[in-house]
């Protein structure tokens, strides 16, 4: 998905069955999108700052939601044990998807 990200909105445009018109495409919709959502601008929203989000027995801060985004970084927070059994659960839960 990094590698082409534009073409990715694209397709994800399309299967929401919302896809670009020529004219969104020449004003370039899709990079204002990329430019938008990427990790710099959502990291540095004042609510991703310094909000809070309030649950029903504690607050957390929502900064701790932005890390390094960098692909494969989450392994670096779970020992083997845990990713086997996170990867054992995702085959469970996706098996019949198709996916």
């Amino acid at each position: 998905m990094k590698r082409d990200i534009g073409n990715e909105v694209r397709r994800l445009a399309e299967f929401i069955g919302y896809p670009f018109s020529i004219e969104e495409e020449k004003d370039g919709m899709v990079e204002k999108i990329i430019k938008l959502c990427s990790f710099e601008n959502l990291s540095n929203l004042e609510v991703n700052k310094s909000g809070k989000l309030r649950g029903e027995y504690n607050v957390i801060e929502n900064r701790i939601f932005y890390r390094k985004a960098k692909v494969g970084d989450w392994e670096n927070y779970f020992k083997d044990e845990m990713k086997e059994k996170i990867d054992k659960l995702m085959d469970q839960k996706m098996s019949e998807t198709g996916l």
